[in-house]
């Protein structure tokens, strides 16, 4: 597959200009001149100039050869020999919930259970009694003092329940796969322990039967169902403003990190509806592809109507459906998984949505033209979806180039690595979870089963898999720069290395975050690359990524990003 495009790419250059012919193309609006301009296209992988019209890609080439693009209403920015790359495209992530991360308590560097419930503690006495307080970002295993008494690795819900007893509180695990609530929250929805879990779902008890506070995979949907009815009896007009707000902060955390694009997994119908007027608008600060998170019977009839692509001037797509997740997170116990976990030998993990809600889906997916992008972490998870495609795909032999993703796989046995190459399945994989799930994964599978099968990303690439990359947020932070360093180095905080046989190359990394994303999103046409006829989506970086020592990646810092031909951001500022 990887092939076909970057053959594909060769015509389209040949066809949208090169340095042989600027002679013939109008004075450009933008000229990048002085520049290391690394275009991930390998018929031209390395220029020193590039030339915009409108918000296009017109003309690359050397300073020289592109002189006759300069006009005087040409904005010409010397980038006095800093790299450009094609805008980092997030290959999954979570948009609105994202922004929404942006306005609530961060638990990311809370380093104990003690320090969690200070902050909240330290939130209830600004909060009027009766409304919720919620934050996300914990990570028990991240916790540099364990809580005592503790079940399983998690606190018990005591001292959360002391320091607020007149808010309801919903702390969201970093994976998003459990929320860990108070007493008012449990007696708001009637939890006890002698509530039954859903299907998909487990309320974690102490060995007397009380539950601790911790509700994994669809055990949390209790709460967050309570917390959005209380946020539902806000008016119209304040609903729409905060769901504005969280898609402004969102885009504008995105474009201080050098992205430009955002692939979405999880949208809702009501969402899109607001998303497409903020298009009409002009009003989305990045370019959004959305997959749908909803109920098969809920798309049925519906999915025809909301099908668009290259929407507001190529800034909404919506063609696939996800992240409906058919098991959990490796990090809650949650990862579907053929044998038992090491450190929790009771469990393989959840189903979290049934096999058939997924098979309806695919029908769906197939009848209406839309990609299927499910999350599969576990073994077990992961193989149940290749099951589910390859007979989706039987069933339509004459519908081919599908682009049907699995989320995350990070779990996969190594007898269906073959199956996804086969089947043209691409592993939309994040390269930061290598580092940021490496310090505890081997507790999770063992040693043995963490060589063979866990976070093979390379594997997967030298198999002949698209490489994709992104960071998840709001699960991890949205910094390309720190996936990108996993990917090349699998360097852990204490400087161990985890699975270092699994790193990508330099170029392999670039091209996972640019082209790699691009075409795991049917957008490899006009993304992905800087090559003439292609969106001009550019971002500049500090220093070079491909050369500069291990290190030192880390050090580089985004200096300017470009959507369309503008400069949105600059110098650590967002551009009116």
């Amino acid at each position: 597959m990887r092939r076909m495009y970057l053959s594909g790419m060769a015509l389209l250059l040949v066809a949208c200009g090169s340095e042989s012919d600027v002679g013939q193309h109008p004075q450009a609006d933008l000229l990048l001149i002085n520049g290391n301009i690394r275009t991930v296209d390998d018929q031209r992988p390395l220029v020193q100039a590039l030339a915009v019209s409108g918000d296009r890609i017109a003309a690359l080439g050397s300073n020289e050869a592109l002189s006759a693009w300069r006009g005087e209403q040409t904005q010409v920015i010397d980038l006095q020999g800093k790299t450009a790359i094609p805008g980092f495209i997030e290959g999954h992530g979570h948009y609105t919930s994202f922004g929404d991360s942006l306005m609530t308590l961060d638990f990311r560097y809370a380093d104990s259970f003690d320090a969690i419930v200070a902050m909240v503690a330290d939130a209830a006495k600004e909060t009027p009694a009766g409304e919720w307080i919620v934050g996300r970002g914990w990570h028990q295993d991240k916790w540099k003092t364990q809580p005592v008494p503790s079940v399983e690795g998690l606190p018990l819900r005591d001292k959360l329940s002391a320091a607020t007893p007149d808010h309801p509180v919903m702390l969201i695990h970093t994976s998003g796969h459990a929320v860990f609530v108070n007493q008012k929250a449990m007696t708001l929805v009637e939890l006890d322990g002698k509530t039954v879990p859903p299907d998909g779902g487990e309320i974690v008890l102490t060995d007397d039967g009380r539950p601790i506070g911790m509700m994994r995979e669809s055990a949390q949907d209790l709460f967050r169902a309570a917390f959005a009815r209380h946020q539902s009896l806000r008016s119209n007009a304040v609903i729409e403003a905060e769901m504005r707000r969280k898609v402004k902060l969102a885009g504008e955390e995105s474009l201080r990190h050098g992205i430009t694009s955002f692939q979405d997994l999880g949208t809702r119908f009501a969402e899109v509806d607001l998303l497409k007027t903020m298009a009409d608008e002009a009003n989305l600060p990045v370019r959004l592809w959305m997959a749908f998170e909803e109920q098969a019977a809920d798309m049925q009839g519906r999915l025809a109507d909301y099908r668009m692509i290259g929407y507001g001037n190529n800034f909404l797509t919506v063609r696939a459906i996800g992240e409906k997740v058919l098991d959990g997170a490796l990090g809650t116990h949650g990862g579907w998984l053929l044998e038992p976990y090491t450190d929790l030998p009771r469990s393989h993990g959840l189903n979290v949505v049934p096999i058939a809600e997924i098979e309806a889906s695919a029908r769906l997916a197939m009848q209406h033209d839309y990609q299927l992008a499910i999350q599969g972490i576990g073994d077990r998870a992961y193989r149940e979806l290749l099951n589910i495609y390859a007979a989706e795909f039987a069933r339509h032999p004459d519908k081919t180039d599908l682009r049907w993703r699995i989320e995350h796989a990070q779990v996969i046995h190594p007898v269906d690595v073959q199956r996804t190459v086969e089947l043209d399945v691409i592993p939309a994989v994040q390269g930061i979870f290598a580092c940021s799930d490496g310090p505890w994964v081997e507790e999770r599978l063992g040693p043995q089963r963490t060589a063979e099968r866990g976070y093979i990303f390379n594997t997967l690439y030298e198999a002949g898999a698209v490489p994709t990359n992104g960071t998840d947020p709001p699960v991890d932070e949205i910094s390309p720069i720190a996936s990108f360093h996993c990917s090349v180095t699998r360097q852990l905080p204490d400087g161990s290395y985890f699975q270092p046989d699994e790193v990508y190359t330099r170029e392999v990394a670039l091209y996972s975050y640019t082209m790699g994303n691009a075409i795991a999103a049917f957008e490899d046409g006009i993304k992905g690359s800087l090559t003439p006829g292609k969106l001009a989506d550019i971002t500049v970086l500090s220093q070079d990524l491909i050369t500069v020592p291990d290190d030192d990646i880390m050090d580089t810092e985004i200096v300017m990003t470009i959507l369309g031909g503008k400069v949105v951001y600059q110098d650590g500022e967002i551009q009116p």
